[in-house]
């Protein structure tokens, strides 16, 4: 009788352990990519917000799960993400559904991190007209609290990878005195989240790209 108290004692722990790991496995935070028409490369590097993800995880108290997950516009599962993620090459396309889902997305507490991997920088501009066609991005000052948000870059963005021999510019766009997407233009910083084979960057390059993309993440969800 004993033993079967025992067993059955441990099976509970079990199940109550079992249970807090869903629960906290449902909370979550995840980094979304996404998924947009148009022709761009919407899906390239996809290692890249798992590394920054275990990152997170390591240096911030912030509960988050590394793995790789995109996100369609025009579905209504978009809300269960907090933060979203767009890069690309090329040219991408927000259909009008999409576009009134972001935007609602956005204005309800959603925020959109968007990096130029290069040649997306004419698209994206043009398909956030369409979400918000009265607001402007506007170039961060280097005392921007994203700056600082965990990380110190007391000069702004750092420079991750080389397009066209330009300073790196980081863009905001306001919404309501909120801003709700970040633009990183010039750097690239997603690149040097991805594995290190994928772009052979040295190991400070990708630590430094690690703690602007960490600074991003702690910045959304804080602010």
């Amino acid at each position: 009788m004993k033993r079967i108290l025992v067993l059955c004692l441990a099976f509970s722990l079990f199940l109550i352990e079992n249970l807090h790991a869903q629960v906290a496995d449902k909370s979550a935070i995840k980094l979304a990519r996404v998924k947009y028409s148009g022709g761009g490369d919407w899906y390239n590097d996809p290692s890249a917000e798992v590394n920054l993800l275990k990152y997170v995880k390591q240096h911030t108290n912030i509960n988050v799960d590394p793995i790789y997950t995109y996100v369609d516009l025009a579905n209504d599962n978009l809300y269960i993400y907090p933060l979203i993620f767009i890069t690309g090459h090329g040219n991408i396309n927000f259909s009008e559904r999409e576009a009134t889902n972001l935007r609602a997305y956005l204005e309800n507490g959603g925020f959109l991190y968007v990096d130029d991997d290069y040649g997306l920088d004419e698209y994206v501009r043009a398909e956030l007209k369409k979400v918000f066609p009265n607001d402007e991005f506007v170039e961060l000052p280097f005392n921007h609290k994203i700056y600082s948000a965990h990380f110190n870059f007391p000069n702004g963005l750092p420079k991750i990878h080389e397009h066209d021999n330009k300073p790196p510019q980081g863009f905001g766009l306001f919404h309501n005195g909120r801003m709700c997407v970040f633009y990183t233009y010039e750097t690239n910083p997603s690149d040097g989240w991805a594995d290190p084979e994928v772009h052979n960057d040295p190991p400070q390059k990708r630590e430094t790209a690690l703690q602007i993309g960490t600074n991003i993440i702690v910045y959304a969800l804080t602010n």
